[in-house]
């Protein structure tokens, strides 16, 4: 078919988290252990499974339209591409990762310029010499094909590694010593595609409702009935998300209050609500908020 959006989903450890995350943005992805080509509810997309590695190169030639990488990953290929949107969201957590310059805890080793002339090992290995030469300090850098944490001080003086919680660091003795780059994934496009019009459109409405699906994470929406008496009482109560819907009832000594608030506060925010007077209190969970 002409308009054919040929969309790139990352292979690994970030294909899970991607996959829930277009469910709840509404796409339904499905993969097959025995297929790199994923089916989705939507005959306008086409998916491939590519590795976040790879993925910005994919995209900057144009074998794919758009797809969803690291930014690490965008800078380690120097690759240019559109980033449609920033989406915050790892395999672990929330939080960007980090890519750590590290050493033996026992190491003499305290900062960059102390690297000069040693071996650092790395799978990000443009990212690091990049890295290096802002600091002026030459040293080797080869390329890591995996069990990274594993190889000082043995086979390397340092390494440069990605984390998110630090957790593997610590287990294996490893002393941070500088942040190299914060990272988080990014929904990219290629040029001429994204000059396309329909294209353009396709890809802008999926970065919409992605950012509407993350914009709703531990969100919930509550709904009540207040006396209208009570609803300065009641109103003081709630952090909204901006400020509550109110509307009438038919009985108009009552409205109804609608609103957005942190699933973590729900347990202690409904009993202050109803000792505030709020009656018929519904608490419902989000897919989307769309600012």
């Amino acid at each position: 078919m002409s308009n054919l959006l040929k969309l790139g989903i990352p292979a690994g450890s970030l294909q899970e988290a991607t996959s829930e995350l277009f469910r709840r943005a509404g796409y339904k992805i499905t993969t097959s252990s025995r297929s790199y080509y994923p089916t989705v509810d939507d005959e306008e997309i086409q998916c491939l499974l590519i590795r976040a590695q790879e993925m910005a190169r994919y995209v900057e030639q144009g074998a794919l339209d758009a797809g969803l990488t690291g930014y690490d990953w965008i800078v380690e290929n120097g690759a240019d591409v559109c980033e449609v949107a920033e989406l915050v969201f790892s395999k672990v957590s929330r939080r960007p990762v980090r890519w750590v310059l590290c050493v033996p805890e026992n190491s003499p080793i305290q900062n960059v310029q102390d690297l000069a002339g040693k071996r650092i090992a790395t799978e990000a290995v443009g990212l690091t010499t990049r890295y290096l030469q802002r600091h002026g300090v030459s040293a080797k850098v080869e390329f890591s094909w995996g069990a990274t944490e594993v190889k000082p001080p043995e086979l390397a003086d340092a390494i440069v590694e990605v984390t998110e919680t630090g957790s593997s660091l610590r287990a294996n003795n490893l002393r941070i010593i500088d942040e190299v780059l914060r990272s988080t994934t990014r929904f990219i496009a290629n040029h001429a595609a994204y000059a396309d019009p329909w294209k353009k459109q396709k890809i802008d409405d999926i970065a919409l409702m992605l950012r509407g699906a993350m914009a709703a994470e531990g969100k919930v929406g509550l709904m009540m009935n207040v006396p209208r008496e009570r609803l300065r009482q009641v109103l003081a109560l709630l952090p909204a998300l901006q400020q509550p819907t109110i509307s009438s009832l038919a009985d108009e000594q009552w409205v109804d209050v609608n609103t957005i608030v942190d699933e973590s506060v729900v347990r202690q925010i409904i009993p202050r609500l109803k000792a505030a007077g709020a009656r018929g209190i519904v608490e419902y969970p989000l897919n989307k908020v769309i600012e």
